[in-house]
């Protein structure tokens, strides 16, 4: 069956879209109007938030997501991540994560997880990245994390990062991906990169294939099996992400 515009509405398993606050209740918003124009089809929609009463389930109660499957999870995100990834890619394969902008690097903090309890015995850890990523914003944080921007503007929520740039009215001839991929090339004591690429899906929502973080961990496992080593790992869109380098010793 196609949508109002004739496409064939695109198909998801579990949507997990985090945090309930004012995002996460945009993310909803849009892809319930995805849902009832016929271009989104999702088995639920889950909303996890620590906070029992954030404003998903306040708009809920008031009708504003009617006709999407949608379920709130009263839990901390890492908490809920270590239950819901921990089933594998094969599980995963039609699930997608709609990350919040303000968010922690969760999926940075999911793999670490994943590997203090694979190696009790071994030193996991956040490496600060060496050397500042090519990129015209960015920023170190006290953790070792690092941000990154392609814009030095203030850029909207809802963009979608067109090819053409709304901000420079020019051709958006950057992306995070390969610059990721360029720099491990650049540093060889690094592995990977690992990428979470947040794309435009529907409506103004982006989101992370499920599958491709649980696979992750697989990869670092047979990393981490060999020995000792740093892989660059990160969340990013287009233009913007958060690095970290996942130190194994």
């Amino acid at each position: 069956m196609s949508g109002a515009d004739g496409r064939v509405p695109l198909r998801f398993g579990r949507i997990v879209i985090i945090g309930g606050g004012c995002y996460g209740s945009w993310y909803a918003q849009q892809l319930t109007r995805a849902a009832k124009a016929g271009a989104l089809q999702a088995s639920e929609v889950v909303v996890v938030d620590r906070d029992p009463a954030c404003r998903v389930v306040a708009l809920r109660e008031a009708g504003q997501y009617d006709g999407l499957p949608l379920r709130v999870e009263v839990a901390e995100w890492d908490a809920y991540m270590l239950a819901w990834l921990g089933q594998g890619p094969l599980a995963l394969a039609s699930d997608a994560m709609v990350p919040s902008p303000l968010m922690p690097h969760v999926c940075l903090d999911w793999l670490i997880a994943r590997a203090r309890a694979r190696w009790p015995d071994r030193r996991i850890r956040v490496a600060p990245l060496g050397q500042a990523p090519p990129t015209p914003w960015e920023r170190a944080s006290p953790d070792g994390r690092h941000y990154v921007s392609y814009a030095t503007w203030m850029c909207p929520v809802n963009c979608i990062e067109p090819e053409r740039c709304p901000h420079t009215r020019g051709i958006r001839d950057w992306s995070m991906p390969p610059m990721m991929r360029q720099f491990v090339h650049d540093t060889p004591t690094l592995l990977g990169p690992v990428i979470f690429h947040c794309v435009h899906r529907t409506y103004g929502v982006g989101m992370i294939d499920a599958a491709a973080i649980a696979d992750a961990d697989r990869q670092l496992a047979a990393w981490g099996a060999s020995g000792p080593c740093a892989v660059l790992v990160g969340t990013v869109s287009h233009c913007h992400g958060a690095l970290g380098v996942l130190a194994v010793d």
